[in-house]
C-alpha cells in the first residue's frame, strides 16, 4: 500500500470515528447563537487560521435563506494589520486576545481551531472569553491538548496526523454549516406555514 491509499483509508476511519455527538452540541450552540443574534469569533494558526477563514465565510454567506436573520460571524484571522500590530508590538500570543478585548460580548461564542490545543495565542484567547461568559467551542486534534481542557464544547479529530486533523475540522465547517442551513430553512417554512395558516 503506497503513502496515497494509506493516508485516504486511515482519513476515512478518522472521519467515521468523529463523535456525532459532540458534532450536534456544537450546531445546537451555535443555531442558538444565531437565533439570539449574538456574534461567533473564529481563531487558528497557519492552517487552522484558513479554516477559520473559511469556516467565516461559510456561516455568514451559506446560512443565508431568504430574509431570515443572518449569522454574524468574524474571523479574527483576516485582519493581518491588528494582527502585525499586536504581534510586534506586544507578542504573538497576544494576536488574538487583544481584538476580543475589543469585541467580544458574554455569551458570544468564540471558536478556536488547534490540532495541537497547545497555541499560546489559542490558549490566551480562550481563558479571556471564558473570564467574560463568552461560551468557547474548540475544534481539537487528539489528544486536544489545553483548548479540549478549557472549551465549553469540543469536537476531537481522532488522529494523531496533523493532515488528518485539519481535513477533519475543514469537514466539520462543511457538515455545521449545513447543518445550521438546515434548521433555518426549517424555521422559515414554519413561519410561512404559521402565517399561512392564519390567513
Amino acid at each position: 500500500m503506497d503513502l496515497i491509499d494509506s493516508y485516504l483509508d486511515e482519513l476515512e476511519v478518522v472521519v467515521r470515528n468523529i463523535s456525532r455527538d459532540q458534532v450536534r452540541a456544537v450546531v445546537d450552540v451555535l443555531f442558538e447563537a444565531w437565533h439570539s443574534r449574538r456574534t461567533v469569533f473564529l481563531i487558528g494558526n497557519g492552517g487552522s487560521a484558513a479554516t477559520a477563514s473559511h469556516m467565516m465565510n461559510d456561516l455568514n454567506k451559506y446560512t443565508v435563506v431568504g430574509n431570515m436573520p443572518r449569522f454574524r460571524s468574524i474571523a479574527l484571522t483576516d485582519n493581518v494589520p491588528l494582527m502585525t500590530a499586536v504581534g510586534n508590538d506586544l507578542s504573538y500570543a497576544d494576536v488574538f486576545v487583544e481584538p476580543l478585548k475589543n469585541l467580544l460580548q458574554p455569551q458570544d461564542i468564540l471558536i478556536a481551531i488547534s490540532a495541537s490545543g497547545n497555541s499560546p495565542n489559542i490558549v490566551k484567547a480562550v481563558e479571556f472569553a471564558r473570564t467574560i461568559g463568552a461560551r468557547v467551542v474548540g475544534f481539537c486534534g487528539h489528544p486536544g491538548g489545553q483548548l479540549a481542557q478549557l472549551a465549553d464544547l469540543k469536537i476531537v479529530v481522532p488522529s494523531e496526523r496533523i493532515g488528518h486533523q485539519e481535513d477533519g475540522h475543514m469537514i466539520l465547517d462543511h457538515v455545521i454549516s449545513a447543518a445550521l442551513r438546515e434548521r433555518i430553512k426549517r424555521q422559515s417554512a414554519a413561519i410561512v406555514s404559521g402565517s399561512q395558516t392564519r390567513h
